[in-house]
């Protein structure tokens, strides 16, 4: 306005109005007179109008009837172009709007009569539109006019005219509309009291309207009526009127002015009792008709539905629907159910496609198809409308399949050129192909059993462009192109999908934030009255979603079963890429929808949708078939009709992609995927992927279906789940096309995406996820039983993949997680099992190494969950899953050694529950975990695990699979050992203080505390059960291994026991030491005796140990041993224990069993521990120990007190040397003794249990067979080396009944035989002569008693006696032993002739004993009795005068035993016995002869003398000859031993004739004589030429005859005579033999004399030499003069032999001629004489 109101323009329009009138009155002037001075005039009225008003254009306004008039009678005139300056004119003045209501009714009458004349008729259309656009001074009766003069142009003959007209009919509703608007909008600040209408006011009654809303109302009406083909009440003067015009303007009108019919009752009125009656009325002929339906049937003729009408109602309708649903409810249900009519397959092809245009444009609409759910679905008793429609799209798209196209066959066929749409052939051959210059493209379509329809593009998304509802221009019923309903009716179906969820998701987050903020702020909120006041929010909001959540979840139940019907056949039939796309997203967004809804029936239907769409047809998969076999029971009516679903057709004209395996038990042949499978799948996938979290309990459809597809293609898992394409060897192989090949590995990418993304899934949703893969894990657990297949791994793969994705809430998923696993661990199909194991142990490792918060350490519970599994696999007996379960626990320990902290006991239990049969791998593996766990994790570990770690390497030193691992973990408990020991102080406060807890919480629940070894220490129990693990190794039943334990058994406790309390000893001793003892006693005993040929594989087996009673007999031995040393080192500590005493006696019963048993090495080690127990010293502490010890008989200081020292045993040393040997018992260091009495008492014991094993050991066996045990010599010697040892103890109360019984075993100790096979290494070569060991300790034993038996000095005593030997002066009854002991060695002397019987067993001599025939080899006894002779002279020297040995006639007993290896002499066993018999009667006379002599009154040695003669007589003239090989010196030798002998008779036994009987006296005299005169025999006989060489044995008997003859000036005349007379006679002899050897050497000239002559010479020669030596010691008064001259006449004769030829007389004659230089004296004077 602004613009024509300006000064400028009003001055313009001055001038043209002036112009205007100038150019009128000139061209009236001449016909039209009236009408140019009307002109003028209004030419001078503008001018005055102009000059004085200011205000131009009102004054204008207020004149313009005036105004206007002349241009009103110019337009009378009827001529053209006078009429046509007029209305420009008129024209001009409207647009500045200077036309009041007056002149404007005069123009508008003015128009009319031009009409009517049919004049200028778009100019008058152009005036009216400008008369009513400009201003709104046209009301009522003027404006009505004016609206039906349009109207009647719009009817005229003239095209244009009525196309004109047309145009400004609608402009000119449209204005008046739009002046109701401004009208409103102008008052809308003025609130009207409203006027009450009566409830039954008639529709004429507008009273109450506004000026411009009356109007409005008056021309709608007669719109509505002149529709209906009524008279119009206000458009008065129609003359005629289409429907089709009419209802384009109501439609108009409606769609343009909703907010008019809404604000206004009257409008909204009219709508409801106008228009829609009259609508459904027009619809009428299309509900009624039936396509095909003959006419004459029906009784009156139907009439036809008429397209341009019809097409029109339905966009009225779609307009009614959109603007005034609200206010037309009940209307509306009408309308759409008419709607859903028209889709009808007997309905008009056009019909049926703008009815789904309509519908179309309902679906782009989601807050209308809310409000139908509402208004309808929702509400009882009322029609279903909006799950009608969807499935009216349903059936409407299925009846386009099913039902052939011959809506418009006719028309059709023209158009198409044709091609039948409904004729097979052409569809079959061609479906779709457009040649197109030679090269075929292919259409979009859908196709279905044989029926081909292509896919239009008929709307972009979201929006609904509509074809035919456009075409008003239409009389004539359209063609519609194939395909285009169907593509209308997929759109619909996208769009609404596409709609509602958009709607529906974006109020759902609404409700969620609105939610999260009133939680935030309840939170937050600090006082008591917002948190009412926010409670009460929240409860508001909580029912505004409860409402808003049932609309939606009613939509989607509503509509759900026809869009999966519609949208599953369409998925089916479709065969374009982008078309299939979009049906998969629209079942995509549904099934995500309806999750979110939880919906669950209809969520899992439109997943089994896409999952069947994703496998190949008719594919076996239960978990599908039933989900369809529910759905497919219902069915949808609709309306009477049925929508079935319809089953998937078996043809396909896809692409196929890949040719795989079906997942089944039997696979029949193979499948084959399509490119469409393959689209769904990628549907599949993206829904789990982005979805996931409402797929609930669908999971299962899902990755059922994506297993079974992974399967087809061929895909495998790898490491950490993820599936690679990789294909078994098995099965006919995958056949893949490129263009899958390049989309396995995008499809394997998303598929671990998928499985990522769960870290972001809620807990419940995860968990569902969980549950899925177990149950399809299941499933394919099931299909692997019973058969070797490559079994499905993608439940387990991605089992795996979740786990490790969601380990920062790994708790919550753990349980059902590794549950699951385990038994697929369990499952036979090693494949399955492997993967199993797989996934659990990668877990388990990778939930150690995650960095959880708060972390591991801090949360126990949470690292003993995850350690749990691998427990469990322990349960589990596959050795594939065992040492998977190993190599985790190792990569573990390798990783997270230092962290495990409470997880070390899972850690332990798992290597500790391998079994021995469970195989070497196994095993070993094991143990190396255990080797990785003692070197380098003992310190980390808490201190309570320590004991598990013993019994763990206990449990593997058991396993006898691998005898090394065996053996290394005993070394593995050493080295256990070690670390307690060297971490001992931290060990015991750490097991102290938890024994402190565990102590509270065993008072607390009233239960006692339970634990090995209790009431020990915790620390101590520790040791204990090492004890106790190392005892169970040594009774295995492997020998390798029961040394080895044993070994480190008494090491430890030998190196480590100090650790323990006082107290535990006790433990040690009868838990732990005797315990293990018997069990090894019993298995010892009851060892099996077969003969083992090799020992593993092939190795050789040492005879000694070849069998099972060999390898234990060296256990026991080892045992014994230990426990014996552990007795000597601890005894100080032992024997203040309570039952020292006891446990003595149980140590020595088993010592005593051993020591009895029937094998030599048990029974000789058990005398070495017997002989250790007993070497025992006490204790000493290790700082007082003197350095060396001491010279001086000091005693060594010890303390009685605690022990610090390890103790100091004395290791049992073998000495070989006697001397040594006695030495040792000699040494000066008296032994301490505690307590003296009890200390008696132990060794009383032993000493009564070495009395049982040697009395048992030694006895004789009854019976002799091959199988006689008959004890060893090593055995003996050690038993008899015992007893010096255990004699220190019992000494002072050692009686003779005890002597006796010692007497008794040493005996029998020495009688016992050597089995031949051992008599080379025991026995010396035949020819040497040594001692045996046994037979040295037998002479050691009695040695110790004699060196400790009290004995007084004797008189004689022998220089060797040596000082050093402590000297006891004891009681009467300890010295009454020495006789005694005398006996038992004389016994033993005697054996050098008379060896002594072992039972009945024969034995061989040793000589003969070779080349082993002989059992049994008695021993060379000589050299033992040589020994116990010299003993025997020994202890003679030094007891000789003792009191007991005078009485008990020991030398009489000594010259006895004597007498027999000295009468056999030459015919002893051994030359060297008679020699030392001679040599020791030498020296036991020289001392027993004086004290015999001193006790001669007594008569005790009466006896002795006839003995001693007859000894002497056997022994010097025996009978028994000498050997032919003794050579001359060995003679000689033996003639010097009788000679010593003769000498012993010169001087100890003749000086002293008058102390001893005479007729001793007399037979030696007598032998003497015999012994001189034996040369004197005349027959020379050769036998007599030996004996007569002992010249020096009668030349001794010669001299001592001769002595005693002289000088015995006691004895009888008749003695000294015979004396005489011998001599005389020899002298005499002597001469005659020499004169005759001086004669026959004479005659004999050169010949030699007989060898005999020569001898004889020889003999008198020596003899006289010897006589002249005699006389001259003689004293001179006893020899007469007459022998003496006698001697000088041998002289002459002496020198005539000087000439004799024979070199041997010569020198005898030299021997005899040089004595005779004392007979040459000069002549001396009778004074001299007298002197001399």
């Amino acid at each position: 306005m602004a613009g024509t109101s300006s000064p400028e323009a009003v001055k313009k329009l001055l001038e043209n109005m002036q112009g205007d009138l100038r150019a009128l009155s000139l061209e009236c002037r001449k016909k039209f007179p009236p009408v140019k001075e009307a002109a003028e005039s209004g030419i001078i009225k503008v001018k005055t109008i102009a000059a004085r008003n200011s205000d131009v254009l009102s004054a204008l306004k207020e004149n313009s009837s005036e105004v206007v008039q002349p241009f009103l009678m110019g337009c009378g005139t009827k001529e053209p172009k006078i009429t046509q300056l007029c209305l420009a004119a008129i024209q001009r003045l409207m647009s500045h709007e200077v036309v009041s209501e007056v002149a404007a009714g005069n123009v508008i009458n003015m128009l009319w009569q031009l009409m009517e004349n049919s004049l200028e008729e778009l100019k008058l259309l152009q005036t009216v539109l400008v008369l009513l656009t400009t201003n709104t001074v046209v009301h009522d009766e003027a404006l009505s006019k004016a609206i039906v003069l349009c109207f009647r142009l719009h009817f005229t003959k003239d095209n244009i005219t009525n196309n004109t007209a047309a145009a400004t009919v609608r402009q000119v509703v449209t204005v008046v509309f739009e002046r109701v608007v401004a009208e409103d909008e102008h008052y809308k600040d003025i609130i009207e009291q409203p006027i009450g209408i009566q409830g039954n006011s008639n529709r004429r009654s507008v009273s109450t309207l506004k000026p411009c809303a009356k109007d409005a109302y008056m021309l709608f009406q007669d719109l509505c009526q002149l529709v209906n083909a009524d008279a119009p009440y206000w458009l008065v003067g129609m003359t005629e009127m289409t429907r089709t015009f009419g209802l384009e303007l109501l439609e108009s009108v409606l769609n343009d002015f909703p907010q008019v019919f809404l604000q206004h009752q009257e409008f909204s009125f009219l709508l409801k009792e106008r228009v829609c009656p009259l609508v459904i009325k027009l619809f009428s002929p299309n509900i009624k008709f039936r396509q095909g339906s003959s006419t004459s049937s029906s009784p009156a003729p139907v009439e036809k539905p008429y397209f341009p009408i019809c097409m029109r109602l339905l966009r009225v309708v779609s307009v009614l629907i959109k603007q005034f649903y609200s206010l037309l409810v009940t209307e509306c249900e009408i309308f759409l159910s008419l709607l859903v009519k028209f889709l009808d397959a007997d309905k008009p092809q056009w019909l049926r496609a703008v009815a789904v245009e309509s519908i179309h444009r309902l679906c782009v609409q989601p807050q209308l198809l809310r409000s139908f759910c509402q208004s309808y679905d929702m509400k009882q008793h009322s029609t279903k409308v909006f799950r009608d429609i969807v499935n009216a799209l349903g059936s409407f798209i299925q009846s386009l399949f099913l039902v052939p196209n011959t809506g418009n066959a006719s028309a059709a066929t023209n158009q198409t050129g044709g091609s039948v749409p409904g004729g097979t052939a052409s569809a079959q051959t061609n479906p779709g192909m457009l040649g197109m210059g030679g090269s075929v493209t292919v259409l979009p379509a859908f196709e279905y059993r044989g029926t081909w329809i292509p896919i239009l593009s008929v709307s972009t998304q979201g929006s609904a462009k509509a074809t035919y509802l456009e075409m008003l221009d239409k009389v004539e019923p359209p063609t519609i192109p194939e395909g285009y309903a169907m593509s209308v009716a997929f759109h619909s179906l996208l769009d609404l999908v596409r709609g509602i969820t958009n709607m529906i998701e974006e109020e759902l987050g609404q409700v969620e934030m609105e939610s999260q903020v009133t939680t935030a702020d309840t939170q937050s909120s600090p006082t008591q009255s917002s948190d009412l006041q926010d409670f009460n929010s929240a409860s508001d909001q909580t029912d505004k979603e409860t409402v808003s959540r049932a609309v939606w979840e009613e939509m989607v139940n509503a509509c759900w079963c026809g869009l999966l019907a519609a949208l599953s056949l369409l998925l089916d039939a479709s065969t374009d890429e982008a078309a299939t796309e979009n049906i998969l997203k629209a079942e995509l967004t549904m099934a995500a929808l309806c999750g979110k809804l939880g919906l669950v029936t209809s969520r899992d239907a439109f997943i089994t949708a896409i999952c069947k769409g994703s496998l190949p047809p008719h594919y076996a998969l239960t978990v599908l078939n039933t989900t369809t076999a529910a759905l497919s029971g219902k069915s949808y009516s609709i309306q009477g009709q049925n929508v079935q679903m319809i089953s998937p057709s078996s043809e396909s004209h896809q692409q196929v992609v890949a040719v795989g395996q079906p997942l089944a038990l039997q696979p029949q042949g193979t499948v084959m995927l399509t490119s469409k499978n393959i689209q769904c799948m990628r549907t599949l996938l993206s829904l789990a992927h982005c979805h996931g979290a409402v797929l609930g309990t669908s999971w299962q459809l899902v990755l059922a279906t994506l297993q079974h597809l992974v399967w087809i293609l061929g895909l495998k898992p790898g490491v950490g789940g993820a599936l690679k394409p990789g294909r078994a060897v098995e099965g006919p192989s995958t056949v893949l096309t490129t263009a899958v090949m390049t989309d396995l590995p995008v499809i394997s990418n998303i598929l671990s995406r998928l499985f990522e993304s769960s870290q972001y899934l809620d807990d419940v949703s995860l968990h569902h996820l969980i549950n899925a893969l177990c149950s399809l894990s299941l499933e394919a657990m099931d299909m692997a039983y019973g058969n070797n297949k490559e079994p499905s791994l993608f439940a387990v793969a991605k089992l795996l993949e979740t786990g490790l994705v969601n380990m920062h809430r790994i708790e919550i998923l753990w349980r059902p997680l590794t549950g699951h696993l385990l038994e697929v661990c369990q499952h036979p199909n090693s494949r399955m099992r492997e993967w199993g194991a797989e996934a659990l142990t990668s877990l388990i490792k990778a939930g150690l190494t995650f960095n959880h918060d708060p972390s591991l350490s801090q949360n126990q519970r949470l690292q003993l969950l995850l350690l749990n599994p691998l427990k469990e696999l322990s349960n589990i007996n596959h050795p594939d899953i065992r040492l998977k379960q190993l190599e985790c626990v190792l990569q573990i320990l390798q990783s997270q050694g230092d962290s495990l902290g409470p997880g070390w006991p899972l850690v332990l239990g798992v290597m500790g529950a391998i079994r021995s049969d469970q195989g070497e791998s196994l095993i070993r593996t094991a143990f190396q975990c255990l080797q990785l766990v003692v070197t380098d994790f003992l310190p980390t570990m808490p201190c309570t695990c320590l004991q598990i770690v013993v019994d763990v390497a206990g449990s593997f030193g058991l396993h006898n699979q691998e005898l090394n691992i065996s053996l290394t973990s005993i070394g593995l408990l050493w080295n256990i050992s070690d670390y307690f020991f060297q971490r001992g102080e931290i060990i015991e406060k750490d097991l102290n203080k938890e024994e402190a807890l565990l102590q509270k919480q065993a008072e607390e629940k009233g239960i006692a505390l339970n634990r090995p070894f209790h009431p020990a220490p915790p620390f101590d129990c520790l040791w204990l059960c090492l004890y106790a693990k190392l005892g169970e190794l040594c009774v295995d039943p492997r020998p390798a291994v029961r040394k080895s334990a044993g070994q480190t058994l008494f090491s430890t406790i030998g190196a480590h026991g100090t650790l323990l309390q006082h107290s535990t000893w006790h433990t040690v001793i009868w838990k732990v030491l005797f315990h293990l003892l018997d069990r090894v006693r019993e298995s010892s005993t009851t060892a099996d005796k077969e003969k083992i040929e090799s020992g593993g594989g092939n190795i050789l087996i040492h005879h000694s140990r070849d069998t099972a009673e060999k390898q234990w007999a060296e256990t026991w031995v080892l045992t014994l041993a230990g426990v014996a040393r552990i007795f000597n080192t601890r005894r100080y500590l032992l024997q203040s224990l309570g039952d020292f005493s006891q446990a003595w006696d149980v140590l020595l019963d088993h010592i005593q069993s051993a020591a009895l048993s029937k094998n030599n090495e048990v029974s000789l080690a058990a005398l070495k521990s017997f002989q250790e127990i007993l070497q025992i010293v006490s204790p000493v502490r290790e700082t007082e120990k003197p350095d060396t010890p001491p010279a001086i008989n000091m005693p060594v200081p010890v303390l009685i007190g605690t022990v610090t020292a390890t103790g100091l045993g004395r290791s049992f040393m073998r000495t070989d040397s006697i001397g040594e040997r006695i030495g040792r018992y000699n040494v000066a260091e008296p032994p301490v003794i505690t307590d003296e009495i009890e200390d008696l008492n132990l060794w009383w014991a032993a000493w009564n249990s070495w009395f049982r094993i040697g009395s048992e050991s030694t006895k004789p066996p009854v019976s002799c067979d091959k199988m006689t045990f008959i004890p060893s010599q090593p055995f003996l010697t050690a038993l008899i080396q015992i007893f010096p040892a255990l004699y220190q103890h019992i000494k002072t109360g050692f009686s003779m009944d005890d002597l006796q019984k010692l007497g008794v075993i040493l005996h029998g100790a020495v009688s016992v035989p050597i089995s031949s096979d051992a008599s080379p290494f025991i026995l010396p070569s035949y020819t040497e002569a040594v001692l045996t060991s046994l037979q040295e300790a037998v002479l050691t034993a009695l040695d110790v008693l004699q060196k400790n038996t009290p004995s007084e000095r004797c008189c004689h005593s022998s220089t060797d006696w040596n000082a050093s030997n402590a000297i006891c002066v004891g009681s009467e009854s300890m010295q009454i032993m020495y006789p005694a002991i005398f006996d038992q060695l004389l016994a033993f002397v005697e054996f050098s002739c008379k060896p002594p019987q072992y039972g009945q067993l024969e034995t061989k001599h040793i000589a003969n004993a070779k080349y082993n025939q002989a059992e049994w080899v008695a021993l060379n006894y000589v050299p033992f009795a040589e020994r116990s002779l010299e003993v025997v002279v020994d202890l003679y020297q030094k007891t000789a005068c003792h009191k007991a040995v005078v009485n008990e006639r020991v030398l009489q007993n000594i010259i006895k035993t004597l007498r027999m290896p000295l009468s056999l002499k030459y015919a002893c066993p051994s030359e060297s016995t008679w020699k030392l018999a001679v040599s020791s009667l030498l020296k036991v006379l020289s001392i027993g002869l004086p004290v015999a002599r001193q006790h001669a009154s007594s008569g005790k040695f009466d006896s002795m003398w006839p003995e001693l003669a007859n000894t002497f007589e056997n022994f010097l003239f025996t009978k028994s000859s000498p050997p032919d090989n003794l050579s001359i010196q060995e003679f000689q030798r033996n003639e010097s031993i009788d000679v010593e002998v003769v000498q012993l008779i010169s001087t100890e036994i003749l000086p002293y004739a008058n102390f001893i009987p005479k007729e001793f006296v007399g037979q030696i005299m007598t032998m003497l004589n015999k012994g001189s005169i034996h040369s004197q025999s005349s027959s020379f006989t050769e036998a007599e030429i030996d004996i007569r060489m002992r010249e020096e044995f009668s030349k001794m008997c010669f001299e001592t005859l001769l002595q005693f003859s002289f000088s015995n000036k006691v004895t009888t005349p008749q003695e000294g005579y015979i004396s005489r007379m011998a001599l005389s006679v020899l002298l005499k002899r002597s001469q005659d033999v020499l004169y005759r050897y001086i004669e026959d050497e004479r005659l004999s000239g050169k010949c030699p004399l007989p060898r005999q002559q020569v001898t004889e010479i020889i003999f008198v020669l020596k003899a006289v030499s010897t006589l002249i030596d005699s006389l001259k010691k003689t004293q001179p008064e006893n020899v007469d003069a007459n022998t003496w001259a006698q001697v000088i006449a041998l002289y002459p004769t002496l020198v005539e032999c000087i000439t004799c030829s024979s070199s041997e007389v010569c020198s005898a004659l030299k021997e005899a001629l040089v004595p005779f230089k004392d007979f040459m004296h000069p002549p001396a004077s009778k004074v001299q004489n007298g002197e001399s």
